[in-house]
């Protein structure tokens, strides 16, 4: 991290923070940290307890085990001066559909009891291109041009942290890179941004990364922290196998994850010789090349979800996790 960051407070700062529906831990002891002004990409798979993390954070769900604070404010005492300070965007878009983007914004000016509304709003549609579509439908905007609207209507009351429910699935990919560069000028001007992606290219824009898995922090740091520590071997198998081979490939010893890149498997695991010997049978068929290579971050997330256990399995609710 530069100088800036480290110098820079705590903007998110919970410890512990645990919840709990019908006797299923959701969300496990989970200790994050995340400083002002920083992107931190929030990465696990469906289930794995991100939304119900971010709704404690914002004030939406009191945690029924854990401390910490979100802008230096108490997540249990202070929450509804939380709200105030966090724009929250859902996954699903949820504005009126029957409405035009203005009056969309100019609802949301009025929940926030702002000054000088329109002033607010015409603020909002400047910063992210919506000029020109402010009188269309909500519900006749694609895609890409309803996120514009959700993240205007996050930014209209000027918080200081964004939670984002991973914001761009369903998005088409240029709208995705106009919408990461909208975050990281925001980042710049010393917004806090937290945001689930299963995006491993959205993963790589972040300052930081956090993976949970079953409710439980598996990894946290930077992109090149989080490679180092999982201690990977990698190799890549080009050319075409048989679905038996991969089948037997995966249950090899040594193996811990395989994963398909076109007509290349990327094979991880963290004993390299185990893995040689694994990968050796298939070296010797013709047609097939096996080379050293890099691990990356889906390497260590795929074996990180390999190796957790689930919160909704059989005996997980009964406490034998």
């Amino acid at each position: 991290m530069n100088d800036v960051a480290t110098a820079a407070p705590w903007a998110i700062d919970v410890r512990g923070l645990t919840k709990r529906y019908g006797g299923r831990t959701v969300v496990d002891h989970i200790d994050l940290r995340v400083r002002a002004g920083r992107i931190c990409g929030f990465l696990g798979p469906n289930g794995s307890g991100k939304t119900t993390t971010i709704r404690m954070l914002c004030g939406l769900l009191t945690p029924d085990e854990g401390e910490g604070s979100c802008l230096g404010l108490d997540i249990r005492r202070q929450a509804a001066a939380i709200k105030r300070q966090v724009g929250y965007m859902t996954q699903r878009f949820g504005w009126y559909e029957d409405l035009s983007i203005r009056q969309n914004l100019d609802f949301v000016a009025r929940l926030f009891e702002l000054p000088q509304r329109a002033a607010a709003v015409d603020a909002a549609l400047a910063q992210l291109g919506l000029v020109e579509r402010q009188h269309q439908l909500a519900g006749a905007l694609s895609g890409g041009w309803k996120q514009r609207l959700a993240l205007a209507a996050c930014l209209l009351h000027q918080p200081r942290l964004l939670l984002l429910d991973e914001p761009t699935a369903g998005v088409d990919p240029a709208a995705r890179r106009d919408f990461w560069d909208q975050i990281h000028a925001l980042a710049a001007g010393g917004i806090t941004v937290l945001v689930s992606t299963h995006y491993m290219d959205e993963a790589e824009r972040c300052h930081e990364l956090a993976y949970i898995a079953y409710g439980r922090l598996l990894a946290r740091g930077t992109e090149a922290e989080i490679i180092r520590a999982a201690g990977l071997a990698v190799v890549e198998v080009a050319g075409e196998l048989a679905p038996g081979q991969v089948a037997a490939l995966r249950a090899a010893p040594g193996v811990r994850s395989v994963a398909a890149f076109g007509a290349r498997l990327h094979v991880a695991g963290t004993d390299a010789e185990r893995l040689r010997q694994a990968v050796a049978p298939l070296a010797a068929l013709p047609g097939v090349r096996v080379t050293p290579a890099e691990p990356n971050l889906e390497d260590v997330f795929i074996g990180l979800i390999g190796q957790a256990q689930d919160n909704f399995a059989e005996g997980a609710a009964m406490g034998t996790k």
